[in-house]
């Protein structure tokens, strides 16, 4: 199977917020920032077969990429674009559930993907 290639989802601002907030996790956590990089890294590998306990499809083709640090959860929401894509839509710190909120926001910025991925895409450069 080939290999998934992971892009950041960017808006219209030129802001891609996953790698805003990984920026800042860097910054302020520097083991869970790594934590959520193997986890993307793996998920670059797997891409679709991803499962749990390291992904979950939430509802209406988002998933949610899990890494746990000490006791917080963070989630990375995805969805594909194709077979070959993951798109890195949005991320949270999680305490239970993934709110439907955040689930809608990942939603929102998917099917503005769609419309458009070429204005939405960032590629991700390790």
């Amino acid at each position: 199977m080939p290999q998934t290639e992971i892009v950041f989802y960017c808006g219209t601002d030129g802001e891609a917020p996953v790698l805003e907030w990984l920026r800042d996790l860097q910054r302020s956590e520097v083991s869970a920032y790594e934590k959520c990089l193997v986890a993307i890294e793996r998920l670059e590998i797997l891409g679709h077969e991803a499962r749990r306990p390291m992904a979950d499809l939430l509802r209406d083709g988002i998933h949610e990429l899990r890494v746990r640090y000490g006791r917080v959860n963070y989630r990375i929401l995805y969805f594909f674009h194709g077979r070959q894509v993951a798109v890195l839509a949005h991320m949270i710190t999680k305490e239970d559930v993934v709110p439907r909120i955040e689930i809608e926001r990942a939603s929102r910025r998917r099917d503005a993907f769609r419309l458009n991925p070429t204005l939405h895409t960032l590629h991700w450069e390790q």
